[in-house]
């Protein structure tokens, strides 16, 4: 079994507030999801309402497929409309 992890910062340039961040957070989290079956969660920078920063999982029975669903992942948040997209880090790991 192979897991793949992918992390995202995105700056909320629009974001004036928590509860901001929270509304845009939670929209790409769902798409996300329903777009591509992750996993999606906030993962650090809570108390900051410019960044967010999320982690993605996706479990496969291959690296190369695992790796290409977080790349698209990470692709379509290039483009989002309102997040500006800071940088990722993608990995993934076999288990046993």
């Amino acid at each position: 079994m192979v897991v793949g992890t992918l992390r995202v910062r995105l700056l909320l340039r629009e974001s004036r507030s928590l509860k901001d961040k929270r509304q845009v957070v939670r929209g790409i989290k769902d798409r996300m999801r329903d777009t591509f079956g992750v996993s999606a969660a906030e993962v650090d920078s809570l108390e900051d309402h410019k960044v967010a920063v999320l982690g993605f999982a996706v479990v496969s029975n291959e690296h190369a497929h695992a790796r290409s669903v977080l790349e698209q992942v990470g692709s379509a948040l290039k483009s989002h409309p309102v997040a500006e997209f800071l940088g990722m880090e993608l990995d993934s790991l076999t288990v046993d």
